[in-house]
């Protein structure tokens, strides 16, 4: 028979294996989740475009934590953010999880300075306010953490879960702390990239973008043509007799004219549409998904919200008039080419259309029709 000594030690012994098989286990979690960390925080930082880096977060981060439910929040005043999304194609007014907010009030407000992220039930109303009204199953608990860089509130991840007991008042945030840290500093890196980008490729006098981003932005806008098999049409726009308006009203007056002219026709076209000046007072757009029919009926209404503009300057009124070409590329009834000859053969039969309108008076329409149909071979 074992003496009690024999059975204390031998429990004792249980008991400290089983402490160091719960540390082993531990240990072997916090190496895994260090490592799913470090390769969240690789792939993050490898991101090309904001639209790519937004889309990454509210997927990985999910998957990253376990979670159920991840909502990201994107401080947007003058509406920067919207159009990069725009020009990449990134449909976030449909995104489920993102909204852009045109003030940090709600951030300043909700923190008061502390930037320490906020933890509780879903149904406290500084939390609820942060998820979507739209949600199937609401979180039961929840984490907000802030997204700030230079003592700016860039906007803030909020997480969820279907588990009450997983975000709780009190537990360390250390983890979250430092994920919400590297996206504040990716998502500045990102926006200031942008910002450089749109700069140096938009005309400063008209706020639009330059024959550059034009000459960039075509290919992009004909390769995914090819790939979905949607047309893509363009229109060439010039400004009747603007050697005319310099003269007469001067060259200050000829510029607010430009500027004028540009913003009406940013108006009238899709958020996704480029429009760019090509020189001196010609303009080009890229109509994206846009048939040669509809094309034409959107030069049209171009046309008449121009001839309808009341422009004025230093007391005057500036009648102004344009006229355009229009021509459309449609894969399916094309020939196969080089998109560089393609972008080519599309600017110049828009082109040739616009000259059309300037022989025939001016302050018109004309249809330049498809360009490279296998008819024509």
């Amino acid at each position: 028979m074992r003496s009690r000594l024999e059975d204390d030690i031998t429990t004792e012994l249980r008991v400290l294996e089983s402490h160091l098989d719960g540390m082993l286990s531990r240990v072997q979690h916090n190496s895994l989740t260090l490592k799913r960390l470090q390769s969240f925080e690789m792939r993050l930082l490898a991101m090309n475009t904001l639209a790519e880096m937004i889309e990454f977060i509210l997927a990985e981060t999910k998957i990253l934590f376990g979670l159920d439910v991840v909502n990201l929040w994107l401080v947007d005043p003058k509406n920067e953010i919207a159009a990069y999304l725009d020009s990449d194609h990134y449909d976030y007014r449909r995104r489920e999880g993102l909204l852009l907010i045109n003030q940090e009030s709600p951030l300043s407000e909700c923190f008061d300075g502390s930037n320490q992220p906020m933890l509780g039930g879903y149904q406290s109303s500084d939390c609820e306010r942060f998820f979507s009204a739209s949600l199937a199953k609401k979180p039961a608990s929840v984490v907000i953490a802030p997204l700030v860089r230079r003592e700016k509130y860039l906007g803030s991840l909020n997480l969820g879960s279907y588990r009450d007991d997983r975000f709780v008042q009190g537990m360390a945030t250390d983890f979250i702390e430092h994920i919400a840290s590297v996206i504040s500093i990716c998502l500045e890196n990102n926006l200031n990239v942008e910002t450089m980008r749109r700069t140096s490729l938009v005309d400063p006098l008209t706020g639009v973008n330059n024959r550059r981003f034009l000459e960039q932005r075509i290919e992009e806008e004909l390769d995914r043509s090819q790939r979905t098999r949607e047309p893509l049409s363009c229109l060439f726009l010039d400004i009747d007799y603007f050697k005319r308006i310099n003269d007469g009203y001067g060259h200050q007056a000829g510029d607010h004219v430009l500027a004028a002219v540009a913003t009406m026709v940013k108006k009238q076209l899709r958020n996704n549409d480029v429009l760019a000046r090509y020189g001196g007072e010609e303009f080009v757009a890229l109509l994206s998904q846009s048939d040669n029919k509809h094309t034409v009926e959107i030069a049209e209404r171009i046309r008449t919200s121009i001839a309808d503009l009341r422009i004025l300057f230093a007391e005057q009124t500036i009648p102004v008039t344009i006229s355009l070409g229009a021509a459309t590329y449609q894969p399916a009834f094309a020939l196969k080419k080089p998109v560089a000859e393609i972008a080519l053969q599309l600017i110049q039969t828009a082109d040739a259309a616009l000259y059309e309108a300037k022989r025939n008076g001016r302050n018109r329409v004309e249809n330049g029709g498809l360009v490279l149909r296998m008819d024509a071979a």
